[in-house]
């Protein structure tokens, strides 16, 4: 009788980890669609509209539209981990063990993400100081772009996207390797994985400034090449083969640009 009340509690627990997850995705989404349908019409929700210097409440705008652009691309492929991070915290909570909230776990996962998107906002910065991007952010030189393709499709083959993509994949491995117990190791927790996460797709994030920051149906269809390459049986090659690819065509692409 216990045990079913256990595993009661548990499904429910899940449940609500689940929707709360699922609505942040989707709200981080609606915000996305919402800007590329501003953008289309020539406005905008949070972008600056100036292509020079920013204001501080400009550049806290930009580092804001990133943040959300991460938290959507992201947040789907790291579910199975957050999701995992809750059923085990509910079963120690049942054991009379004081746990953590696994909004603490996924707060330090997106802190590492926001890190990032501080250090992409200064990239965009310098490239558009340096006229090299588009009103849609996109890279204006084939010759830069198709350099930054090899580079991501180098970076494929890697050993240290293999270390942490093997990390990404195995929600399990991880949580019985790292767990610490309280809030604080929680949040330490999320830092670690996002920091595997960040490690293992960096490189794929810089091929936004490829094909537009601002387009949509990029941005889509990096997010759901992240998902697989993390949850389908087959990922680790589906990225190395992903990685030839995208060294042929920054090859073609700097062909062009010399020729």
């Amino acid at each position: 009788m216990e045990a079913n009340s256990l595993e009661r509690l548990l499904r429910h627990d899940r449940r609500w980890a689940l929707g709360g997850l699922g609505v942040v995705i989707v709200l981080c989404w609606g915000y996305l669609i919402a800007e590329a349908l501003l953008m289309a019409r020539g406005e905008t929700l949070l972008m600056p509209m100036t292509m020079g210097t920013w204001t501080p409440l400009e550049a806290g705008l930009m580092l804001l539209m990133w943040g959300l652009m991460m938290a959507a691309m992201m947040l789907p492929s790291a579910a199975p981990m957050i999701l995992l991070h809750a059923t085990m915290t509910r079963r120690r909570r049942a054991r009379g063990e004081v746990v953590a909230t696994t909004g603490s776990f996924a707060g330090g996962y997106l802190a590492v993400w926001t890190l990032f998107s501080l250090a992409a906002v200064l990239l965009q910065f310098g490239l558009q100081r340096a006229a090299l991007l588009s009103p849609m952010l996109a890279l204006t030189s084939q010759g830069v772009a198709g350099l930054v393709l090899i580079g991501a499709g180098l970076y494929q083959w890697s050993p240290l996207k293999d270390a942490c993509l093997r990390h990404c994949r195995s929600p399990l491995d991880f949580m019985l390797t790292e767990w610490r117990e309280g809030n604080r190791g929680a949040f330490a927790m999320g830092l670690r994985h996002g920091a595997y996460c960040v490690g293992c797709c960096w490189v794929l994030m810089l091929l936004l400034f490829v094909g537009g920051v601002m387009s949509l149906a990029w941005i889509a269809g990096l997010a759901l090449w992240v998902l697989v390459e993390k949850l389908a049986p087959a990922g680790h090659w589906l990225g190395r083969a992903l990685g030839g690819v995208l060294v042929a065509w920054g090859a073609m692409a700097l062909w062009a640009a010399l020729g």
